[in-house]
């Protein structure tokens, strides 16, 4: 079986991938995101992602490379990353506020001894319920969720700032969209479950 790398420094898509149980090492991609604004979020996305893949290629030339990279689009339709520091977290969830945002991640599976690529993306809309600047000030000072697009984590604390959350998948919105994952590495030969 080909070594499974995950291209990622993220606690929470390596937390993610260790759910389906199959060995894997992680690395750092050696990929600069930018967020290009004039790209469609799905195809932002996408490209990050395997911007992030490939960028493994020459370190591992006989493996399964996961990329996965995550952007949420707010009501202007502008492509917003993680936020980096508490005011700009602050800002991020004082906007969201009472509105339905889209998380759109992006998956790849980049083969690097084929060149063969699988790509998909996963959505994910979440709907903020009216907060005070005091709950987003609490929230952000308990969690701080500063390496999170949109300034929240569901899966812990951020599940709080929530009044409405609907997608497919809900692993996308943590990073890391699992069902799309385990058709892919199906699709490889990899195989989650006995055969």
């Amino acid at each position: 079986m080909q070594q499974i790398i995950l291209a990622s420094t993220s606690p929470y898509r390596k937390q993610l991938l260790e759910q389906l149980q199959l060995p894997f090492n992680t690395a750092a991609p050696k990929y600069a995101e930018q967020i290009n604004q004039e790209l469609e979020p799905t195809l932002l996305v996408q490209h990050l992602a395997l911007g992030k893949a490939q960028s493994l290629e020459k370190d591992y030339p006989n493996a399964l490379i996961i990329g996965s990279d995550q952007v949420f689009v707010d009501p202007k339709g502008q492509s917003i990353g993680k936020p980096g520091c508490f005011e700009k977290a602050f800002e991020q969830l004082r906007q969201m506020v009472g509105l339905t945002h889209t998380f759109y991640t992006g998956l790849v599976l980049y083969d690097s001894r084929t060149g063969e690529v699988s790509s998909d993306v996963a959505s994910f809309a979440v709907t903020l319920r009216p907060l005070t600047d005091g709950q987003i000030q609490d929230y952000l000072q308990r969690e701080q969720p500063y390496d999170c697009a949109g300034s929240f984590k569901v899966e812990g604390l951020g599940i709080a700032l929530m009044e409405r959350m609907a997608g497919d998948d809900y692993n996308a919105l943590i990073g890391l969209p699992l069902i799309k994952l385990v058709s892919m590495l199906d699709d490889a030969g990899v195989k989650v479950l006995g055969r």
